[in-house]
């Protein structure tokens, strides 16, 4: 799935992220706790180089808490990383990022040198509401929509320490396409960048697969749809979206699926876990070396049909 979005406030934001960095001694990433992985920015790893990370996974309340832990135990075996999950209406367990930060970089903060982080992420993951709580004022605008955040502020926590804020950056390729999917169906990007019908299938095909019985009990369904179309069909059966001669209108379902899941009608979901996740990258990697060898292969023979031309 391509999701073409990359407005030109971000490209500036990364400019000046890397520009910033020397400065910064410990990076904050704020992801989505239903999409640990597809809700990361992969320039992350490679902007921070070895500087201390916290991950927080946020809107937890959102995600299948069993899961949340097998995620947080996932993060928290890489290098220098923090992991913990939250929620906006938890502000008390939020403030306790202040001590983190400084536990983060131990030297600095036993000398009273000053302690400056940076707090990063997506669009739509609640970075902003996650800083008001923190600041303890509106300090961030603060937005249901995808990209409200669009300059970089320095804001003063407490003494000798600082937090920049950055706007919320997606990036050109997801090499992942499923990653795609996650995003769109979580609300990280505009509705305007994708087809709800097509997000939709996907969500119903991994409902059926991990949460069947949360399903047949929301839609009052006899038994479990074979496929995700089914699952659309019912659903729009269910809730009246018939046209006329009695077709279903599958648009009409999609929506309503892809809304129920945003907002927990459906109950807490999370939509990959690290298995899942490195299955799919292990597929999208072998699909991208026989792309490239295709393409090189062809290069060749190009290259050997202007030799015999001479």
């Amino acid at each position: 799935m391509a999701i073409n979005w990359f407005p030109g406030h971000m490209h500036k934001a990364q400019k000046e992220i890397k520009e910033i960095l020397p400065q910064i001694d410990v990076v904050i990433e704020v992801c989505d706790a239903r999409l640990p992985f597809s809700s990361e920015n992969p320039m992350i790893t490679e902007i921070r180089g070895d500087k201390p990370l916290i991950k927080i996974l946020n809107k937890s309340d959102l995600a299948d808490a069993e899961s949340t832990k097998i995620w947080l135990d996932y993060l928290e075996s890489q290098h220098n990383v923090k992991a913990i999950a939250l929620t906006t209406e938890q502000p008390g367990v939020a403030k306790n990022l202040v001590g983190l930060i400084r536990k983060m970089v131990p030297n600095k903060d036993e000398e009273g040198k000053q302690i400056n982080a940076m707090i990063m992420g997506i669009p739509n993951v609640g970075k902003s509401t996650l800083l008001n709580t923190l600041v303890g004022k509106a300090k961030a605008k603060v937005g249901n929509e995808p990209a409200v955040t669009k300059g970089q502020q320095r804001i003063r926590l407490e003494d000798g320490l600082y937090l920049f804020d950055t706007p919320g950056m997606l990036w050109p390729k997801i090499a992942n396409e499923n990653s795609g999917y996650r995003l769109a169906v979580s609300g990280a990007v505009k509705d305007t960048a994708f087809d709800h019908d097509d997000i939709a299938y996907f969500a119903a095909d991994y409902l059926l697969k991990f949460y069947p019985k949360r399903v047949m009990e929301r839609y009052k369904l006899n038994e479990l749809p074979v496929h995700e179309e089914d699952l659309i069909e019912a659903i729009g059966r269910k809730r009246s979206c018939v046209k006329s001669g009695g077709r279903v209108d599958l648009h009409k379902a999609s929506v309503i699926l892809i809304n129920e899941i945003r907002d927990k009608t459906l109950g807490a979901i999370t939509f990959e876990l690290p298995d899942i996740i490195d299955a799919e990258n292990a597929h999208f990697t072998e699909l991208e070396e026989k792309r490239i060898a295709a393409r090189e292969a062809k290069k060749a023979a190009r290259g050997r049909g202007r030799k015999n031309k001479r």
